[in-house]
């Protein structure tokens, strides 16, 4: 029996078309990141265990991939077998985001960088999912991140930058939500919820969408019976108003959906925010909503997430993370980032197939001697050409579909009386 050839659950190949397709997509997202002024940056792929799971990771914490600890012996492994804990087994592990890291490079290179750092950090990162369409086990993250701010500037320039970035890569009908971590524990204060209870009726409060009020209820009501019902009215007056993703961001119609004198700098900030941000593309709608959550615990004030009609899982989010840099250094640091779905974006956009015009394949006959091949391509080369050789197939025609499919601009024939690039007949594959 052969042997299984297919990549592990969860992680792809791609086909050098796919790929060509997905670096045109990152090409644009790092190109409209840089003209808004952010630099990029690169972390390793790996950091220390201790600080994957320190909690600034939320429940990703729990996906994380383990390395295991060079030297470890079958003792090691056994008495962990016998107590049901793997601690002190792994010393790293695979990063299952960016932001992580970027906590750590900041604390790290602190002295080198500006007093405000805006960074692009693109790159793979590993959880142990189940995997699903639309989700997997090795995938891309696109983040852009603003350290030191600690103004709703850094909300207004992520925001205008991914706007950007979706508009440039012809995603339109994109929504984003913005609401505040502030305005959630305003609600459940309001309701009242004891401040250890407030983690999990956050939890429950994210299910709104797939579960209506009376499942947030029901999962609340045994732990918090009282301030449960109290929620169910708050959540019964909102829930009607977020078919279309939310309502407009003005003060009237937030206050509308909040308690009385719930979060009252939060809202003053949201409307700010929206009016700052009038000018986005037409690609772009701002909607507020007072239900989400965002699943990372270290959220600390505006969460924004992009949803597209296309899509049944957002396809970004981001929001301020003002208390996570400061652990690492041991003083405060605002921070505030949005982070683009690649995966999910990519699957979304329609792009054209990958062509680069200034490319040429060289198909030769069998008679033609390999240093005068050598020789043509390297004098086509330096004149800025991609240069491919392929031996001619029986069926050229067949042959030439394939290389026009691969992105081939067009192609020459060259058989042994062919003196040089000059001498060549160029012809357009498309």
């Amino acid at each position: 029996m052969a042997a299984p050839v297919n990549p592990p659950r969860g992680m792809r190949d791609f086909l050098p078309t796919d790929k060509a397709r997905r670096e045109l997509a990152l090409s644009t997202i790092r190109r409209v990141y840089t003209e808004h002024g952010f630099d990029e940056i690169e972390t390793p792929m790996v950091e220390d265990s201790a600080r994957l799971h320190s909690g600034l990771g939320g429940d990703n914490e729990k996906l994380a991939f383990g390395i295991l600890r060079r030297g470890l012996k079958d003792t090691d492994l056994v008495a962990a077998a016998n107590s049901g804990s793997a601690e002190g087994l792994t010393d790293l592990g695979l990063r299952f985001d960016l932001t992580v890291p970027l906590a750590r490079y900041y604390a790290t290179h602190r002295a080198e960088l500006p007093a405000v750092f805006r960074s692009i950090q693109i790159g793979p990162v590993w959880r142990a999912e189940r995997p699903q369409k639309g989700r997997y086990r090795q995938f891309v993250q696109a983040d852009i991140d603003i350290i030191g701010e600690e103004g709703l500037i850094a909300e207004i320039e992520l925001i205008t930058a991914t706007s950007a970035v979706l508009s440039a890569l012809g995603l339109d009908g994109c929504t984003i939500r913005l609401n505040d971590r502030r305005i959630l524990l305003g609600i459940l204060d309001h309701c009242g919820f004891p401040t250890e209870l407030y983690d999990s009726a956050l939890i429950s409060i994210d299910k709104l969408d797939k579960i209506g009020t009376a499942g947030v209820v029901a999962e609340l009501a045994e732990r918090a019976p009282e301030p449960a019902v109290a929620l169910s009215d708050v959540l019964a007056a909102i829930e009607p108003h977020l078919a279309s993703g939310g309502v407009s961001l003005t003060e009237e119609r937030i206050r509308s959906l909040l308690p009385a004198g719930c979060a009252p700098e939060a809202v003053a900030d949201l409307v700010a925010l929206a009016t700052a941000l009038t000018a986005l593309p037409d690609a772009v709608t701002l909607r507020f909503d007072p239900t989400l959550v965002r699943g990372m615990g270290y959220y600390t004030g505006t969460i924004f997430e992009i949803a597209h009609p296309s899509s049944g899982s957002s396809v970004g989010g981001g929001g301020r993370y003002d208390g996570m840099i400061g652990r690492f250094l041991g003083q405060a640091v605002p921070a505030a980032g949005f982070s683009i779905g690649f995966e999910r974006i990519v699957d979304l956009i329609e792009q054209p197939a990958a062509h680069d015009p200034d490319s040429l394949v060289v198909i030769y006959d069998g008679d033609v001697d390999a240093a005068s091949l050598v020789s043509l391509k390297a004098a086509l080369v330096a004149g800025g050409t991609r240069v491919r050789l392929e031996k001619r197939a029986k069926n050229s025609k067949v042959q030439l579909a394939r290389l026009a499919t691969a992105g081939f601009g067009s192609f020459a024939f060259v058989n042994a009386a062919t003196e040089g690039p000059d001498s060549l007949v160029i012809k357009p594959l498309a």
